[in-house]
């Protein structure tokens, strides 16, 4: 995990939005991407787990050991982690899943720990590897390939390797907390010395202005110190003029995380910025809005009397949403008609998959990069294919982003494993990013794209690499332009930071933030009649 600068000594719990919690680099002498060699490995594991090494020049039982690995494979034989290979170790071919689930359960300290019953059709129940199957999925350190398919056989890549290492060795905090939220975390301590601190700008002049307010201020019941050093840091950060980089109070940051986990408080409906005005695409089902009579394509005008045009789309969002319980009057416009509608705000839980079938062609609508996309859409994906679908659309449309590690999922589902899906650039460098898993979805099946103006962020993601690797087709109209990735910090007092600290780039190195992507069959959306989706099931009919 790379090092985060300028910051007080803090407990801190950090997630990574659009992009993995990993270090910008390779780890234990890894390779940078492709399949990883059992020495490899059993280096990598050694460090990981900081296991002693020494020189010693005892034989071992083993053959053909080159020099520069002498020193791990003993340190692993001390710990008898070797059996699985045998006495020819073949050090240079690649490790497969299992075999090295088998090497980091016993290194953990976890070989007997599961109960060695499976539904996994390439693993025997009862034996060593069962045991440690089970351990992985429990401990989340691989995911299957398949529903019924462990992938014990194949080849292990760097990213899980990598993934699997850090989550078994709690390195550097890598290992997944129990929390609700589906984003990965991890709680680190910060401590500086004074040299790495930035200066608090102008601090002498903010310690007198907070002084004279102190001592000479007439109404003393107004100063208040929370509601002053909140201020303080959200005029910091809003001078950086950037949107996605923002303070959160605590009520903030927990609405935010609650988003993110797909449940927020307000009318419950998909919105979409149509020619600066905040319109409604659909209510959710059961939602608030539905409950109201909401419409698609009905355009709110103004909530609680307050004029949204021209305040940005965030900020009408904001305005719109609110706490559970409380209600907001909306102006709609409707047809050219206005009419006010009051609703009463709730707690919505927003669906993240949603698949059908029209016409043996299978629609999977992704409403946002979520846990439970990164958990579930590969299963999913594999029961579509088993029905031998003859033709996909994905639909994006709307889509405001999420984790980028779901977005790596999704890609995975149509390109062959090891794949480019982004490449990560910040302030030390960069990291490519690529599918771990090999695909649920044949070649041959044809892949429609489904964009417009709200696909942003992982959307663009997901899009720009099927794009690039010419895997599908993109109808609709350009996306949001949303290319930079967000980190998001909690303190102690509940308060989070969200800032940018890096811009990614398709595969094929296609800027994304402010240009957005283009699609290769332009289609304006119309309320009447979903002419997207229409192109989309016409082209995969031919």
């Amino acid at each position: 995990m790379r090092t985060l600068h300028r910051f007080s000594a803090y407990i801190l719990t950090l997630t990574i939005l659009l992009q993995p919690v990993a270090a910008f680099g390779a780890v234990w002498g890894l390779p940078p991407s492709g399949d990883v060699s059992r020495g490899a490995f059993i280096r990598a594991a050694i460090q990981a787990f900081a296991v002693p090494v020494s020189d010693k020049k005892e034989a071992l039982p083993y053959t053909r050991i080159p020099t520069n690995l002498m020193k791990y494979v003993r340190a692993a034989h001390d710990k008898q982690v070797l059996a699985v290979f045998g006495k020819d170790l073949k050090l240079a071919i690649a490790i497969t899943r299992g075999e090295a689930i088998l090497i980091t359960a016993e290194l953990a300290g976890l070989g007997n720990s599961g109960d060695g019953d499976t539904d996994f059709r390439d693993v025997r129940d009862g034996t060593a590897l069962a045991r440690a199957v089970d351990v992985t999925v429990h401990e989340e350190w691989l995911l299957p390939i398949r529903p019924q398919q462990f992938g014990v056989h194949e080849p292990l890549g760097t990213k899980e390797a990598e993934k699997m290492l850090k989550k078994a060795s709690g390195k550097a905090g890598q290992q997944r907390k129990e929390s609700n939220d589906p984003m990965t975390q991890e709680t680190i301590k910060i401590k500086l010395s004074t040299k790495e601190k930035a200066p608090l700008p102008k601090s002498d002049l903010m310690q007198a202005v907070w002084q004279l307010l102190n001592d000479e201020y007439l109404y003393t019941d107004k100063l208040n110190q929370e509601e002053a050093a909140y201020k303080s840091l959200e005029g910091m950060v809003e001078s950086l003029n950037d949107p996605y980089t923002t303070f959160f109070r605590p009520v903030k940051a927990q609405n935010f995380r609650n988003q993110i986990n797909g449940e927020v408080t307000g009318i419950g409906a998909q919105v979409e910025d149509k020619n600066g005005i905040l319109t409604i695409v659909t209510p959710l089902r059961g939602s608030p809005a539905e409950k109201a009579g909401l419409l698609p394509g009905d355009e709110i005008l103004k909530a609680d009397d307050f004029s949204l045009s021209g305040i940005g789309f965030l900020e009408a969002i904001e305005r719109v949403r609110g706490p559970k319980g409380t209600t907001v009057k909306l102006l709609i416009r409707r047809s050219g008609n206005e009419l006010t509608i009051t609703v009463t705000r709730d707690t919505v839980t927003v669906p993240e998959i949603e698949i059908t079938i029209q016409e043996n062609i299978g629609i999977v609508k992704i409403m946002q990069f979520g846990g439970n996309t990164d958990k579930t859409l590969r299963g999913e994906m594999q029961a579509l294919h088993d029905k031998k679908v003859k033709g996909i659309v994905l639909d994006l449309r709307n889509n405001p982003g999420g984790l980028a590690h779901a977005a790596v999922t999704v890609v995975s589902n149509f390109v062959p494993r090891g794949s480019l899906v982004y490449v990560a650039k910040s302030k030390t460098g960069s990291e490519e990013y690529a599918t771990e898993d090999l695909p649920t979805i044949e070649a041959t099946t044809p892949v429609i794209l489904l964009i417009n103006s709200g696909s942003a962020s992982a959307s663009e993601i997901v899009a720009g690499a099927l794009q690039d690797h010419k895997r599908a087709t993109l109808v609709g109209e350009k996306t949001f332009g949303k290319g930079t990735v967000q980190a998001v910090l909690q303190f102690q007092d509940l308060s989070g930071l969200k800032m940018t600290i890096a811009e990614w780039f398709t595969p094929k190195g296609r800027k994304i933030d402010k240009v957005g992507i283009e699609p290769d069959v332009k289609v304006v959306y119309s309320v009447e009649r979903d002419d997207q989706m229409v192109k989309a099931l016409e082209l995969l009919r031919r």
